[in-house]
């Protein structure tokens, strides 16, 4: 192993020596172990963190991964929307069709939300309370800047003037109040909202349907032609048909008008007056 010995390159024609080398077994050895560790640990490195694995056969590309995994989130986003969108033609559909179970729904179901049961213990009021209520009385008894505030939140204006022909009759699937008045009278909007809807049905005629908050819809129906778009903008007050008598169901001029709540229907005649 330790025997020295020489490496030497001779001119084949000329016997020149070219290039020699004094070595050993024992430094070859060393030589070639060293090597094959650079190799190794190179190689090693390349395949950790350079993009250069990718073209290794059996390895992912980065890239590709993040692609995936985008694509999936992408899609499970869709799927959601979708299932929104499904459930949202399906409440228009029903506001278009009435055909669905009829819920009652009482005058204060439109501006609150079902409320849990308050035991007496918490109605109990507590003397630091009454002392607030004392002071803030004795501050407002002189106050001369005190404004009045509208007692509710929502204030429905009335779509059309005229005489009731057809009450709110849940039982025959009468979901609305039809008033009867002259042709071309003005319809309006009951509420700021959006138009969701304003084409020719066969049935019904001319329909605007009208997107509001708080989860009204409202439907004018039965209208000889309609003056806005589907989504347009519309504020309360804003005429949006003219009043008519088309569709097979018609039976005279007059304004079928239908109000809903997260999808049910409610009676309108309970907050607007027609006539």
């Amino acid at each position: 192993m330790f025997t020295k010995n020489r490496l030497v390159i001779l001119n084949e024609e000329t016997f020149e020596e070219v290039f020699s080398l004094r070595l050993t077994l024992m430094n070859v050895f060393v030589v070639a172990t060293i090597g094959a560790v650079l190799i190794i640990f190179v190689t090693t490195y390349i395949i950790a963190f350079t993009p250069l694995r990718e073209y290794i056969p059996g390895y992912a590309s980065t890239k590709l991964k993040k692609d995936a995994t985008e694509l999936a989130l992408k899609s499970d986003s869709l799927a959601n929307a979708l299932k929104k969108n499904e459930a949202y033609i399906a409440s228009i559909k029903k506001v278009l069709t009435g055909d669905l179970d009829f819920a009652k729904f009482n005058k204060d179901s439109i501006t609150t939300s079902d409320l849990e049961p308050v035991s007496e213990e918490d109605l109990k009021i507590s003397k630091a309370e009454l002392k607030l209520r004392e002071e803030v009385a004795r501050e407002d008894k002189f106050n001369l800047f005190e404004k009045a505030k509208p007692k509710t939140g929502v204030v429905l204006f009335p779509p059309i003037k005229g005489m009731v022909t057809e009450k709110f009759n849940p039982k025959i699937k009468h979901y609305a109040v039809d008033v009867a008045v002259a042709k071309n009278t003005p319809i309006k909007s009951i509420l700021n909202g959006t138009v969701i809807f304003a084409d020719w049905t066969p049935t019904t005629g001319n329909v605007v349907i009208i997107r509001h908050n708080n989860g009204f819809i409202s439907a004018y129906k039965h209208a000889a032609s309609v003056t806005v778009s589907q989504g347009d903008k519309v504020r309360s007050g804003e005429v949006v048909a003219l009043a008519g008598s088309t569709g097979q169901e018609s039976t005279g001029v007059h304004l079928h008008f239908e109000l809903w709540k997260d999808g049910y229907p409610i009676d309108p005649s309970v907050f607007i007056e027609f006539e």
